[in-house]
């Protein structure tokens, strides 16, 4: 059986293909302006890797802020039940996901067979989520990447007041002139980010089977805050971004028997 899982994230578009369970190909690329394009094109890359066409995937399920305009997909999801199915996949003892995205954050409760006990959602403001630290490197005129890795490098603690990312970039900025050390913001920015993640958890219970993925799980810095702030180690599966997209493709499965 080939089926395939689509996540149409806000930012980036991942697809993944299962040979009778078995990761057989994936792709991502960024989600632009033209959504149903870049699934069609992103779809394609992956049959590609898996070595087939994309004739021969017998069902696709969809998932993501644009699972209802995915090219191809016979049904969808949502992104809570598709994290959830991928994480217990990759890591069975998992009983909480933390899914951060570009634009949005959600935590999830799931019991052993991976289904969605409960789930609380950070969507009103970008402090909680990937968009957030973008604004903030910019302001610092680093990459992403500098500025993750910039918070590992100091053991300062700033608090930060500002709890809306309009305002904390004012923040910043502040501090620039103040001539604060950029790894000492970065960290300040990074721990302002994991406060908000972990009261946002705290909301449906805290286990130490905690899983993270998105694509901020890829921030260093991040990784590092949310680390220190929840007092234990929080697991990061291979190719965290892909995790939902896994998800859907298990769903294709289910679906198709």
């Amino acid at each position: 059986m080939i089926t395939a899982g689509v996540d149409m994230g806000s930012k980036f578009v991942k697809v993944v293909i299962l040979k009778d369970g078995t990761v057989q190909g994936k792709a991502a690329e960024t989600t632009g302006f033209e959504p149903v394009e870049a699934g069609s094109r992103c779809l394609e890359a992956a049959a590609e890797a898996a070595g087939i066409k994309v004739s021969s995937i017998e069902h696709i399920t969809a998932t993501g802020a644009g699972r209802k305009v995915a090219p191809g997909a016979n049904s969808n999801i949502t992104d809570v039940g598709a994290a959830a199915k991928g994480v217990v996949r990759l890591h069975p003892p998992a009983r909480t996901v933390l899914d951060i995205g570009a634009e949005e954050g959600r935590s999830i409760k799931i019991d052993a067979d991976g289904k969605v006990v409960d789930f609380a959602v950070n969507e009103k403001c970008a402090a909680g989520a990937g968009a957030f630290a973008e604004s903030m490197a910019r302001a610092l005129e680093v990459s992403l990447e500098e500025f993750g890795k910039l918070s590992l490098q100091s053991n300062k603690s700033i608090p930060m007041n500002a709890q809306c990312a309009v305002f904390a970039e004012s923040e910043v900025v502040s501090l620039v002139h103040a001539q604060t050390p950029k790894q000492d913001i970065s960290r300040a920015v990074h721990d302002a980010i994991a406060s908000r993640i972990i009261s946002m958890v705290r909301r449906i219970g805290i286990t130490q089977d905690l899983v993270l993925i998105g694509g901020l799980s890829y921030n260093p810095g991040f990784v590092d805050a949310l680390n220190r702030g929840l007092e234990f180690k929080v697991h990061v599966p291979a190719d965290a971004e892909y995790v939902s997209a896994l998800g859907a493709a298990i769903t294709a499965e289910e679906r198709n028997r």
